[in-house]
């Protein structure tokens, strides 16, 4: 397998499950995105920011023992980015209460946006920067893709230029369809659309790369 480098930019987030549970994770949608890419042999680097509090400092240690680097990783004021979990009987989250904290307002400096530009592939997971760097990233011709749904204001959430665009439509499989045909024509290369526990299925998987062949024609 080719050696790859990768890196993750954007959110991470300490899951603090409330009681009867009573755990607390480390997450969020680049910190997952980073570490499995580690964990499959890539190199893989976390561009965000943590607060420094010892939750940043759990956060860092976690993602280096897993074989991320964290050369680009900041220490901002503030408290590093947490959510309150409560568990239904059913076994459903609900997300209590989310502050965002170090993470609220990061961006990586102009250095570190041209270290990005030497990777073979950017994932960027929550940020809140209006789309700036993905931009940035692809009119230099980076490789880049976002999560879309974990992103709620709408300037943060163009497709426009990503070589990736993942998405979250529900188990249904009309809104799923219709999100498949929004991102290509919105201008995303390919795109990714979870159902839940139901996945992808055959025909938005066909759509998908019927389209995406057309558009590099």
């Amino acid at each position: 397998m080719k050696q790859l480098r990768f890196a993750s930019v954007g959110d991470n987030c300490i899951d603090r499950f409330q009681p009867p549970v009573g755990q607390s994770l480390i997450g969020g949608n680049a910190v997952n995105v980073a570490v499995q890419l580690a964990r499959l042999g890539h190199v893989s680097f976390y561009f965000g920011a943590v607060g420094k509090d010892q939750d940043g400092q759990r956060t860092r240690h976690i993602l280096q023992s897993n074989g991320v680097r964290t050369d680009y990783l900041q220490g901002r004021p503030g408290v590093t980015a947490y959510t309150n979990i409560d568990v239904l009987e059913s076994g459903e989250r609900v997300f209590a209460y989310e502050d965002f904290g170090a993470c609220a307002g990061y961006a990586p400096s102009t250095l570190e946006v041209e270290a990005l530009k030497s990777m073979d592939h950017v994932h960027i997971g929550w940020l809140d920067d209006g789309g700036a760097l993905k931009r940035a990233l692809s009119a230099a011709g980076v490789s880049v893709s976002q999560d879309i749904s974990v992103n709620a204001e709408a300037v943060n959430r163009s497709v426009d230029g990503l070589s990736i665009a993942f998405g979250s439509a529900g188990e249904e499989d009309g809104p799923a369809e219709r999100m498949v045909s929004d991102f290509l024509e919105q201008g995303a290369g390919l795109a990714v659309i979870t159902r839940g526990a139901k996945g992808p299925s055959q025909a938005i998987a066909a759509s998908t790369l019927q389209r995406a062949s057309c558009r590099s024609r």
